[in-house]
């Protein structure tokens, strides 16, 4: 009976110390993880590969695990993955987070892109029930690595389909037999051209020398040019100085014509309003004068002096027989 006594009270002493270091465990567990800080992450695109206890790395340094994955309810093509990091990792303002595959299978989520000096993500917001809808605050993510890439596939598909019709149109029957002809013409050509090798060489000599003497040429013109200039500048001067002289004296004999025009004008008037009639009127006595002149010599080379004397002697009568 006090055998079994003693077993019994052996067995309470190890249940005892079990539990104690059971809750010992416990406790240097949550004391080990009561500093980190965790965040939510939102993505968009297919997290194959990344399970709980999955590394969280800043930009290639493990920071911390992969807490939780489960579907945002709201919005069933989300996948809220959230994260447990080191407290000094700097998750600042501008961090993204995006799944990073590998060819084992396992996937990581990588943060990268914090900007230097920018605050922290934190919950403290204006609207804090928005920013932190469960109670963390949120790393928006961003498409890498074969995420983005199977994201984008379709497209791709779409473009290298396309890219392979074109490819086939381009390379038709007909267009074939264009390049046939292209490339049939381009060696024709290059034959010729072969065969007028030396044509072609002498052609190139004979323009060679001509640009050669029309540059001896331009320059004889240029040296002919400033000869010119030089002529010009010693003959030509003088010429100018005294036709400019000439031109003085011509101006200065004008003004005084005008001046001796000006002095005159009141004699002019005059002459027109008085002496101007009388001349007129003398001018016509002077027609009727000559005409009366005119009829006297008439008269007396007709008939004689003694015709302006007496009448004109009638002539003699004979009769009829």
């Amino acid at each position: 009976m006090e055998t079994r006594s003693n077993h019994v009270l052996v067995g309470a002493v190890v249940l005892i110390l079990l539990l104690v270091l059971a809750l010992f465990t416990v406790w240097l567990s949550r004391f080990g993880v009561a500093d980190d800080k965790e965040y939510d992450i939102f993505f968009k695109q297919s997290v194959d590969g990344l399970n709980k206890g999955s590394i969280v790395a800043f930009s290639g340094v493990p920071v911390g695990q992969v807490k939780d994955i489960a579907l945002f309810k709201p919005d069933p093509s989300l996948v809220r993955v959230r994260v447990s990091v080191k407290p000094e990792t700097p998750v600042l303002q501008g961090t993204t987070a995006t799944v990073q595959g590998s060819f084992t299978g396992t996937s990581t989520v990588q943060l990268d892109g914090a900007i230097k000096n920018a605050p922290p993500i934190t919950c403290d917001v204006p609207d804090p029930q928005r920013a932190c809808p469960f109670g963390v605050p949120i790393i928006p993510p961003k498409a890498g690595g074969l995420g983005a890439l199977l994201s984008s596939a379709p497209q791709l598909l779409e473009r290298i389909s396309t890219l392979t019709e074109r490819l086939s149109e381009l390379l038709s029957k007909r267009n074939q037999d264009s390049i046939a002809g292209i490339l049939a013409n381009t060696e024709r050509l290059s034959t010729a051209l072969a065969d007028r090798g030396p044509e072609i060489a002498a052609t190139l000599a004979e323009t060679r020398e001509t640009l050669q003497k029309a540059g001896i040429a331009a320059q004889q013109i240029g040296n002919l040019a400033d000869t010119t200039n030089a002529t010009m500048t010693s003959d030509f001067k003088p010429a100018m100085q005294n036709l400019n002289k000439a031109i003085g004296s011509a101006q200065k004999s004008m003004e005084s014509l005008n001046e001796v025009i000006t002095d005159a004008k009141p004699a002019v008037k005059g002459f027109t309003r008085q002496t101007l009639p009388e001349v007129n009127q003398l001018v016509k006595d002077l027609r009727v004068m000559s005409a009366a002149l005119a009829d006297v010599a008439e008269k007396v080379n007709q008939g004689g002096a003694s015709s302006l004397i007496g009448s004109p002697k009638l002539p003699d009568y004979e009769p009829k027989k």
